[in-house]
């Protein structure tokens, strides 16, 4: 007898809209693929950060509030990920320490 694997996929819908064309479907991201493009993102934010620190020592930037404003968009953006691995290494060690 085989056994199907579950899948983690969510339900796929297609709908026609009332003048009759087909709607498209956008593809459906993991999760890992949303964990990367948070990742990728908070690196760009913290890049973005550093530029505009440089940019600022070297005096090309007249206006500190967008130093101010990147940065506090890369610190929170770094919070927010520890917070989830902080979050993930809880929830797995949990998940280690249930008995079988």
């Amino acid at each position: 007898m085989e056994i199907a694997p579950l899948e983690m996929t969510p339900v796929h819908m297609s709908a026609r809209s009332h003048l009759g064309e087909q709607i498209a479907e956008e593809p459906v991201k993991s999760f890992g693929e949303f964990l990367v493009d948070a990742l990728k993102k908070t690196n760009e934010l913290e890049l973005e950060s550093e530029r505009l620190n440089a940019a600022m020592a070297a005096g090309r930037i007249e206006d500190i509030s967008q130093v101010v404003v990147a940065s506090q968009k890369a610190e929170i953006a770094l919070q927010l990920t520890l917070q989830l691995r902080n979050r993930a290494t809880a929830a797995y060690q949990e998940i280690m320490r249930m008995q079988v």
